[in-house]
């Protein structure tokens, strides 16, 4: 490989992983039947004129496997939060007392395992749409470098690289998928 012209695997790599990690995260706020706080993250409210994580406006509470609490900070925005809650997508209703929102989880039927399903399944494809940009982004160096001189065996060395990287982040992303799916598929 030439010394002179560096395509910046690491980069590369760690940005593929940053893919993997967001779909990770995106993972957490499905809920698989279990109470957890990080199910909440994706939601926002409308809160004094802009959208605000719901964290950032109440106290988030797991008191047993099958509850979440949302202390919410501000009485006038107890509303809100509930809206938000509701119109989240996640199947939540909650229950309001005071400035207090209990939220029962209850059992997955087979019909939203499926639909769960199904939006990880996107997930996963974001994830992997992600990591084929970064591919784009290093193949897009390789012919830029091709241009400033790297010679055919140099560009064909990095290619086979960054396709090494993006395959395994694949692999990666498909297996993160796969342990998720048998983890909502669960009864």
């Amino acid at each position: 490989m030439s010394d002179d012209i560096d395509i910046d695997i690491d980069s590369l790599s760690s940005r593929m992983d940053g893919a993997l990690a967001a779909m990770r995260r995106d993972f957490t706020t499905l809920r698989t039947g279990r109470a957890s706080a990080s199910m909440l993250d994706s939601i926002h409210v409308e809160a004094y004129g802009a959208r605000t994580p719901l964290a950032q406006v109440a106290t988030i509470n797991v008191p047993e496997p099958r509850m979440v609490t949302v202390n919410v900070w501000d009485k006038s925005m107890v509303e809100a939060v509930d809206k938000a809650i509701r119109i989240s997508g996640l199947g939540l209703n909650p229950v309001m007392d005071g400035t207090m929102l209990r939220l029962p989880i209850p059992e997955l039927n087979e019909e939203r395992r499926r639909e769960m399903a199904k939006l990880l399944g996107t997930y996963a494809e974001n994830a992997k749409i992600s990591a084929r940009n970064v591919r784009r982004d290093g193949m897009d160096q390789i012919k830029k470098a091709k241009n400033d001189g790297m010679s055919e065996d140099d560009q064909k060395v990095w290619q086979d690289e960054i396709q090494d990287i993006t395959d395994a982040a694949i692999k990666k992303i498909d297996a993160a998928l796969e342990v998720k799916q048998a983890e909502i598929m669960q009864v």
